[in-house]
């Protein structure tokens, strides 16, 4: 069967009660040092990093996603309430390959083994999932 949709279309599909809201142009993180933590991202998951007069930085992921990293003067005290989830094709060695950059388990949050809670230098919470 041949979908139909507006992707099969070529045409962007866009909310029928928001139209005017065009997509998610980046996930924003707040964060004490956004070079340091920009780039701490990059050598996690590829990408270029982008430094703007107000040092602030944008990490241009090879996927298409932008992650902003903006300075915040308060440090994180609480859970994340958004977070991302990483792909692995390997759970056990994605792990080990993030704490060998800096990261470190977060078992407080999860340990149930279906996916690894995870926390980057600034404490940000994150997952790698399991292949599918």
């Amino acid at each position: 069967m041949t979908g139909t949709g507006p992707r099969e279309r070529g045409e962007r599909p866009v909310s029928e009660q928001a139209p005017a809201v065009a997509g998610i142009a980046a996930l924003a993180i707040d964060c004490a040092d956004p070079p340091a933590l920009a780039g701490w991202w990059s050598r996690l998951l590829g990408g270029e990093v982008e430094v703007d007069e107000d040092g602030d930085a944008t990490l241009h992921t090879p996927d298409g996603l932008n992650i902003d990293f903006l300075r915040v003067p308060d440090r994180r005290t609480v859970k994340n309430r958004l977070h991302l989830d990483l792909r692995s094709t390997d759970l056990d060695a994605a792990t080990r390959q993030t704490e060998a950059l800096g990261a470190t388990r977060a078992d407080d949050i999860y340990d149930g083994g279906r996916w690894q809670v995870m926390r980057d230098p600034e404490g940000n919470e994150f997952c790698i999932l399991r292949p599918r």
